[in-house]
């Protein structure tokens, strides 16, 4: 992985600009994602669905986090705090899921054909991947552990897409009203490992703090 230290404040700037912009269409892909997801999730009663919903918005308040420290003019200060964001973000995201699936699978909760779901989610297993590799590969050259971390939070809705995608196609085609929740189950274990990287620190080993350094004022 190339260190911070050897980026020209050139270079610097370019990944600094390309985080921002991977992170701008995140937001407002879940955004749009989140909305989607938890009407037509109410709609079939689908507990995957609508936790595929608010992953969506968890998203969003991770990318927030990554961007609103990028806009910091000493960003090394907050590395430690913007990890421990994003790792809560993937605990909540483990909770909720957990519960609610269980809870279908409890109740046999009959889940509806949606066919709104099934699009977003196809949609979603497609353009995830190429944001969070964008991100990924930004954020090691540059040595950033949050824009890395936040690269596996999108990664994680990739994995839940499709999840979501496999039980919602399962359960229109076979009537298979469990493999909704169990999808649910599966996610949740990967949110869960991830969160706790993230808030060791674990995602990329070189602080964020040389991110703005010796170039802050060429974005000001």
């Amino acid at each position: 992985m190339t260190t911070a230290t050897a980026l020209t404040d050139a270079r610097r700037g370019v990944l600094r600009r390309r985080i921002r912009w991977i992170v701008s269409i995140t937001i407002g892909y879940n955004l749009i994602e989140a909305v989607v997801a938890i009407t037509a999730g109410s709609a079939a009663s689908s507990a995957a669905l609508v936790g595929f919903g608010l992953d969506s918005t968890i998203e969003v308040l991770s990318a927030v986090a990554v961007a609103w420290q990028f806009t910091r003019k000493d960003p090394e200060r907050w590395e430690k705090g913007t990890l421990r964001v994003i790792a809560v973000a993937f605990f909540t995201l483990a909770a909720y899921v957990t519960v609610s699936s269980l809870l279908a699978l409890v109740g046999a909760v009959n889940v509806k054909h949606s066919p709104f779901g099934i699009i977003l989610t196809a949609v979603s297993v497609v353009i995830m991947p190429f944001l969070s590799l964008a991100e990924r590969r930004a954020g090691k050259e540059i040595g950033s552990a949050t824009a890395v971390a936040d690269s596996k939070q999108t990664l994680i809705c990739t994995y839940l897409s499709a999840a979501v995608l496999i039980g919602l196609v399962l359960n229109s085609a076979f009537g298979w009203w469990w493999a909704d929740p169990i999808a649910g189950l599966v996610i949740a274990v990967f949110a869960l490992r991830e969160g706790l990287e993230a808030w060791k620190g674990d995602a990329c080993a070189t602080s964020v703090g040389m991110v703005l350094e010796d170039g802050s004022d060429h974005d000001q």
